[in-house]
Parts: structure tokens; sequence; C-alpha cells
């Protein structure tokens, strides 16, 4: 077995891969993606990046089952396979409510995308 350097040389072909493993950059992180609001007033409203971002960087349940979350804009959010949605909306819905950000007869609903 023999190693070849191709024509464009070492460094040329370290380029074109770095280009080919950038192509999938534009693709989600995680698996599922989630539309997440809050009904307030009959009324459907996206979660504001600011919040779904607070909580994805805190940590205080150190409940390692939410660290698969990742904020992408205003009401929406990926997460991994093993998160369950039940716990994500309470413990979002908790954290919400402890920062002020969530109304108190407001309800918070995540939707599969």
């Amino acid at each position: 077995m023999s190693f070849q350097i191709p024509k464009e040389g070492f460094f040329g072909a370290l380029r074109v891969s770095a280009v080919n493993r950038s192509l999938c950059l534009n693709q989600g992180m995680f698996a599922r993606k989630l539309r997440v609001e809050y009904q307030h007033e009959g009324q459907l409203q996206l979660c504001p990046l600011k919040w779904l971002d607070n909580f994805s960087m805190r940590n205080f349940t150190n409940a390692s089952v939410f660290d698969d979350t990742l904020p992408i804009a205003d009401g929406c959010l990926e997460i991994g396979t093993h998160v369950p949605l039940g716990q994500l909306r309470d413990a979002m819905e908790d954290w919400f409510r402890r920062k002020s950000y969530l109304p108190k007869d407001a309800k918070l609903v995540l939707t599969p995308i």
C-alpha cells in the first residue's frame, strides 16, 4: 500500500478537505427542531431568542438531559434525540416564570417542526 500526494499538494488537499467539511456547517446541529411559543390572551407568540438562550445557558437543574439544546432564533430551538419534550416544556416554563419572562396565565407550547 502506498500513499500518494494529490497533484494539488498536501496542503492543497487539506484545503479541499476543509472546504468539503464546511459545506455541512449550514445543516442543523441536533436532529430535532422545535417551534417554541407561548400562549397569552388567546394568541401564540414566539419566545424571544433571549429567553431560549438564557434557558440553554443556565445550570439551575444540573439536569444533563437538557445539555443538548441549542437556540437558533426567536421561537426556534434544536434539541437532541434524548431530550424528553414534556420535561423540557415543564423545565422551560418553570425557568421562564422564575425569570418573570412568562406571564402567570401563559402556557408554553413546543411544536416539532
